[in-house]
């Protein structure tokens, strides 16, 4: 079974994107050399909005990814950051990520907000415009260690 996390951040002001660019960029890396990672995408849409949908080999290698490292370490700031926060998880049989589109109809249909400090009408009302694809988007791979 493949676990799959998928979440929806969106940034409630242009004066965040600089350093939330920055941690992403290290948690990039971060998701990469994480025992356990299968593979992800990040997508960046117009509006501060970013999606990443990543796989796992179980919820606890996401867990370790998640409350350790750089990624520990952004998730209080996420709090003052963004104004509107969801995640979904669900596992599967298949080892693919799936489309953006499964994604979004598993945030509408399973998926909760993330408690934000200054939450948008959007959040409060738990309102999810489906993924806009095409815009950036990039795809992570597992980076095997050295010798392996």
């Amino acid at each position: 079974m493949t676990f799959i996390s998928v979440t929806r951040l969106r940034m409630r002001s242009t004066w965040y994107l600089a350093p939330f660019f920055w941690e992403t960029t290290k948690i990039t890396r971060q998701a990469e050399h994480t025992s356990g990672f299968l593979g992800g995408r990040l997508l960046v849409e117009a509006r501060r909005v970013f999606w990443t949908l990543t796989a796992w080999e179980d919820g606890s290698a996401m867990n370790v990814f998640r409350t350790q490292g750089a990624h520990g370490g952004v998730m209080p700031k996420l709090l003052d950051w963004c104004d509107e926060a969801s995640v979904v998880h669900w596992t599967q049989l298949m080892d693919t990520l799936p489309s953006w589109r499964e994604a979004h109809y598993r945030m509408m249909k399973e998926g909760r907000p993330s408690k934000v400090k200054y939450p948008s009408a959007a959040q409060v009302a738990y309102e999810i415009l489906e993924p806009r694809v095409g815009r950036i988007e990039r795809t992570l791979h597992p980076v095997q260690p050295a010798g392996a």
